[in-house]
């Protein structure tokens, strides 16, 4: 058996520095926390290079004394908690001992701190756990932490950080987070030497919310103000006709810890339940308060996961007074209709050559130059496409048309995609049923065709055979989406890999980014909530973006593009839409694998009724 060695102390502090401080969102995070504990009305962060190279956390709080100062980067040294009953009362956002001493060990700190009692304040450097100045400093009542070159002595860990435009992403989230929790503090963030957020500090959570997420977020918040038992929640929430596309604008908020947790998370959903559409979940920053004897903080070195001795009892506390103040909001969601694009134009509006008249209003017959397999998104020039004179003769279809009557019934022989030249198909248009499937009668058998799938299959094919950027449109007026964090940090991860399906999206800053193109007959009320899909599902799979992902992007831009079930269609339409069906043996199954035609042969309809 191998002997049992005891680690060096820098070794241990580099093992422990790997549960706590990530990248540098961690530092900024910790740093932070430290101030609010000691009581800070006033943060400024600082920081360059995404803060890999300088981090900067200055606040007001009560300072260090000189002689705790060097014992603040020991391992597990902390002021906040004593004995192993303080572990049941915590309400200070760290008490672990681990943060400085972790930063400490993978980055070189300087720290300058000051208490009102002190005359001269203190300076500390030290760099990668080994102090190297000790030293007084002139410096007004609070501490400066200035941490640089974060992991310059763990290359390992470098590589696995991203770019510098990622990484000031997250500490941006980290900001953020902390000021919703906290809008009685004064916050100011500097990103490469400009302001990038800033917050008053009047205790006004919905100005924090203005600051952080923009009028389109925070205009409309509803009041939160609730208490079961010994649990109180207040806090802000969307309406529901302003629910987004993903969960990245949930908030929630444990004695003033960001947390994420389930529970919370569930009661929260449920309390829209049947006020919002399917795919849609509400956003808001809800504060939950309750004892500390009955919520377990120390659960993970990052404190982000709590544990609570009664589930029920938070279930029903978020559940509630969400509820209450939904039932209380008498707000309704202005209308904004788009104008409804036609799917096909008239077929005959416009022909582009002459025809050739057999009979003088009972029956013509058209002879057409069929150019190329149908498309439904140039249907309209296929189907009208040149009338030519029969010595032409490359391909010829004939169908008559009967004039007086209202209703148009097509019959028309065409080729499939992977037919042979001696096969023909014969299609004759039926009609509609539901205003969802399309009935037609194809070589002696009944086919019923879903639209939609059979629409959304189309498009999805056609956004896949697409290079990159093609068949885009470019937007007259370029739509702003706001993202949580996360998902804005992911969105401009992958610009590239958006761009091929046809969005050409550019960062905004600030937890927002712009469309100024989308794919063809993409409705403009659609990108905002397209986008915001794409973003949760790229923060869910951000580390492997792969061409199954780029599909998954191509199926929900086609699914929002598709005709939908209930739509009004032309008879032209239908019939346009049946024949690409039925010409292209590529478009059987919708994306989400469910079939876009039946058949039902004569016999079996004869059975059905008894004839044989």
């Amino acid at each position: 058996m191998a002997k049992i060695n005891k680690l060096p102390k820098h070794m241990a502090d580099l093992i422990a520095a790997g549960e706590v401080v990530e990248r540098p969102a961690s530092v900024v995070k910790e740093l932070m926390e430290n101030a609010v504990d000691a009581g800070a009305t006033s943060i400024t962060v600082e920081i360059q290079h995404g803060g890999i190279s300088y981090i900067r956390v200055t606040d007001n709080g009560c300072g260090i004394d000189r002689e705790d100062v060097k014992t603040a980067f020991v391992s597990h040294a902390t002021s906040k908690i004593k004995t192993a009953e303080d572990l049941n009362t915590i309400l200070t956002l760290g008490f672990r001992g681990e943060a400085l001493p972790s930063i400490a060990a993978v980055s070189k700190v300087n720290m300058i701190t000051k208490t009102a009692t002190e005359e001269m304040g203190t300076s500390l450097t030290i760099e990668g756990g080994i102090i190297t100045d000790f030293s007084d400093a002139g410096c007004a009542v609070g501490t400066t932490m200035i941490v640089r070159e974060l992991f310059y002595n763990t290359p390992a860990r470098m590589k696995f950080l991203k770019k510098d435009v990622s990484e000031g992403n997250y500490v941006a989230s980290a900001v953020e987070k902390l000021a919703l929790s906290h809008p009685e503090i004064s916050i100011r963030f500097i990103r490469d030497g400009k302001q990038v957020f800033t917050t008053n500090g009047d205790g006004n959570l919905q100005n924090v919310c203005f600051s952080a997420f923009g009028k389109d977020f925070s205009n409309g918040l509803l009041n939160v103000d609730g208490t079961v038992g010994n649990v109180s929640v207040n806090g802000l929430v969307t309406p529901p006709f302003n629910c987004r596309g993903s969960r990245g604008m949930q908030y929630f908020f444990v004695n003033g810890r960001s947390v994420k947790n389930t529970t919370i998370m569930a009661a929260f959903e449920n309390a829209y339940k049947n006020s919002v559409m399917v795919g849609k979940f509400p956003g808001g920053v809800l504060f939950i308060t309750l004892p500390p004897t009955l919520v377990d903080v120390n659960v993970h070195p990052s404190k982000i996961e709590v544990r609570f001795s009664d589930e029920k009892a938070i279930f029903d506390a978020v559940y509630h007074a969400v509820k209450s103040a939904l039932s209380e909001n008498t707000s309704l969601k202005q209308a904004n209709l788009p104008e409804k694009k036609p799917i096909f134009n008239e077929v005959f509006a416009k022909p582009q050559q002459e025809f050739k008249q057999t009979t003088v209003q009972e029956n013509i017959t058209y002879t057409e130059k069929v150019l190329k397999p149908l498309s439904v998104f140039d249907v309209v020039e296929d189907v009208k496409t040149d009338y030519v004179a029969e010595d032409d003769d490359p391909l010829k279809i004939e169908f008559p048309v009967s004039i007086p009557e209202t209703k148009v019934e097509f019959q028309e022989t065409i080729t499939p995609k992977t037919a042979t030249p001696t096969e023909e198909n014969t299609i004759r248009l039926i009609g509609e049923a539901y205003k969802t499937y399309i009935f037609i009668e194809l070589n002696g058998k009944l086919c019923v065709i879903d639209k939609h799938a059979a629409h959304e299959r189309i498009l999805f094919n056609k956004l896949k055979s697409q290079s990159q950027n093609s068949g885009s449109q470019m937007l007259l007026a370029p739509v702003t989406v706001t993202l949580g964090k996360e998902e804005y940090i992911a969105v401009t991860e992958n610009i590239e890999t958006i761009a091929k399906s046809g969005f050409e999206v550019q960062d905004f800053g600030n937890g927002t980014v712009i469309v100024r193109s989308c794919p063809m007959d993409l409705d403009n009320c659609e990108i905002e909530p397209l986008i915001s899909e794409i973003a949760e599902y790229l923060t869910k799979n951000r580390r492997d973006i792969t061409n199954e992902h780029l599909d998954w992007i191509y199926h929900n831009v086609a699914c929002r593009s598709a005709i939908k079930a209930g739509d009004d269609n032309s008879e032209t339409e239908l019939l346009a839409l049946a024949k690409q069906v039925v010409s292209d043996n590529d478009v059987r199954f919708c994306p989400h694998g469910r079939p876009v035609m039946i058949e039902i042969s004569k016999y079996e309809l004869e059975k059905q009724f008894g004839r044989v």
